[in-house]
């Protein structure tokens, strides 16, 4: 579970935000002093930012700048400015993306699931990681705090799929797809069995509750 943390001095829309992620697998973090948001972020480690730019005291754009030099933690810039120059100014101080007041929650999410994806999914050399969670592409086996568990292929090809797109629902068909390219014939039923052995080896090495089942959607790296 991603956790956000949402930087708005309107009650109202920050409960409305905070309630709509909840739903979507986010851990919702609120800021209700606005001269620690470096510090609150420090102790929260959120996974993304949600920063608008009219605040009490400094506004959005000082605080990006600041977290900046703290982190490289993803932030997009909420606001109900439309010039051009806001949204080039947020990109400048190191936002990740802008959206505009008043917008749609399912939008919200896109973004906020697109930046996660490009931001924490790293592949390095023969590495993909996620988090502290890290697959070895090479040797089929993830870890996770120093504790490994090997893979078969098939537990292997669905991890790496999730991995590949975390934050992401996954159908079951393209699973499957990904498995019958890989000449490994999978029905329902034994894609079943190959992700509850997979959550199995995850819980192993300490990994809770890491796959979701989303029902008539598919599956989730959380």
């Amino acid at each position: 579970m991603y956790k956000v943390l949402i930087v708005e001095d309107d009650h109202k829309l920050r409960d409305i935000m905070g309630q709509y992620l909840a739903k979507w697998n986010f851990r919702p973090l609120f800021v209700d002093n606005f001269e620690r948001i470096d510090q609150i972020t420090l102790k929260e480690n959120p996974h993304i930012i949600l920063l608008d730019i009219n605040l009490p005291g400094n506004n959005g754009f000082y605080w990006c700048s600041k977290l900046r030099q703290l982190s490289d933690v993803p932030i997009i810039f909420i606001s109900s400015r439309s010039e051009s120059m806001d949204i080039v100014i947020a990109m400048n101080m190191g936002g990740d993306d802008y959206i505009q007041k008043p917008f749609s929650l399912e939008v919200l999410v896109a973004k906020m699931n697109a930046v996660l994806r490009r931001s924490s999914s790293i592949v390095e050399k023969d590495l993909l990681s996620v988090g502290e969670l890290t697959l070895n592409i090479q040797n089929s086996y993830v870890e996770y705090r120093n504790k490994k568990a090997a893979l078969t292929k098939n537990e292997f090809q669905i991890l790496y799929l999730l991995m590949k797109k975390a934050g992401q629902i996954i159908s079951r068909d393209e699973i499957m797809r990904a498995l019958w390219e890989d000449e490994q014939f999978i029905d329902d039923n034994t894609l079943t069995v190959n992700v509850n052995r997979l959550r199995k080896k995850l819980e192993e090495i300490g990994v809770e509750d890491a796959i979701a089942t989303k029902k008539r959607q598919g599956y989730l790296l959380q």
